[in-house]
């Protein structure tokens, strides 16, 4: 709608100073001539709003000008008080400040609107984290926030998974990202995009020099870079199994990750068929937690390294009898 369309271009001014007239059409989309004539009608209406023309031009609202109104509707509003798992909020040491921040947002909203924000926030809690996730390393995350902010280059020591020693990097840091109750620092090494845990950190300090980002690269970017990496990166071994129904959502959470392809269900049989994609042969072991309740179908070099693995733990019990 065009009134949500004009309150956005006076917020955004508002927030940024003076913005292109392609920015704000690219943002909006709309296009640049929509854009100029959105600006005669805030004109219009009395916001002393300008237009500047040529390479350094923009559009920009009259110094000092400010304006109270927030605009909200009713789902924005709602929208607000659905908030992501607090503990990334206390990571970062911003608890006091959410909570000072919600109640001023409160405060300016229309008063209509107010008893849906409040229910929404008692009724509906959003938590990332994963169920029987297991006590996590004391992850600090203060330098790495000096960093980020700063805009300075960092100097890690970081363990990797199966190193049993930390090594050393310099890396140009884009941000922090919290996934399913992880934090991660997202960073440049040598010019590629690299992820680093925060809880593998075992040092971090800041380097007196300025970040070097690649160019026109934002945190969004390089993350879903890595994400993708992570994510469609191949399996080794491509595993069949066959999982007992009522274990069958046991399984999904706990190996969700690894399936290549979405589960065959029928809905009526007692078992249900699942492929996994795992690096290898090995990783397979964790299958066996299951027991009796799943079976591997394929490949026999897997179905082999279980039948070994349960052979040496029946003997492991019966040396301790």
């Amino acid at each position: 709608m065009k009134s949500d369309r004009l309150l956005s271009i006076l917020l955004l001014l508002q927030t940024r100073g003076r913005v292109p007239a392609h920015e704000l059409a690219e943002r909006l989309e709309v296009s640049v001539r929509t854009i100029y004539r959105d600006v005669e009608a805030l004109s219009a209406s009395g916001v002393p709003v300008y237009a500047e023309r040529g390479r350094h031009g923009g559009i920009e609202l009259l110094a000092g000008f400010r304006t109270d109104v927030t605009g909200l509707t009713a789902d924005e509003s709602r929208a607000l008080f659905i908030l992501a798992a607090q503990g990334a909020h206390a990571a970062l040491g911003l608890d006091a400040a959410l909570g000072s921040a919600l109640r001023k947002v409160m405060a300016a909203l229309p008063e209509p609107y107010r008893p849906a924000a409040e229910v929404t926030s008692r009724r509906v809690l959003v938590d990332a984290t994963r169920w029987k996730g297991g006590p996590r390393a004391a992850v600090d995350l203060a330098t790495l926030q000096d960093a980020v902010f700063a805009d300075r280059r960092l100097r890690l020591s970081y363990r990797h998974s199966g190193d049993t020693e930390p090594r050393t990097y310099t890396v140009d840091p884009y941000g922090l990202v919290a996934k399913a109750g992880v934090w991660y620092l997202v960073a440049d090494r040598r010019g590629r995009p690299r992820l680093f845990r925060a809880d593998r950190v075992r040092s971090a300090h800041l380097v007196d020099a300025p970040v070097r980002r690649r160019p026109g690269v934002e945190l969004a970017d390089a993350w879903e870079v890595l994400r993708r990496q992570v994510e469609e990166r191949p399996g080794g071994i491509a595993v069949t199994v066959r999982v007992r129904r009522d274990r069958f959502d046991l399984f999904l959470r706990l190996h969700g990750g690894a399936l290549s392809e979405l589960p065959e269900d029928d809905g009526a049989s007692p078992w249900v068929t699942a492929r996994l994609a795992y690096e290898f042969v090995g990783e397979a072991r964790l299958l066996l937690a299951f027991g009796d309740r799943l079976e591997v179908l394929s490949p026999p070099e897997v179905r082999e390294e279980l039948a070994r693995a349960a052979v040496s733990i029946t003997e492991l019990y019966k040396r301790g009898s």
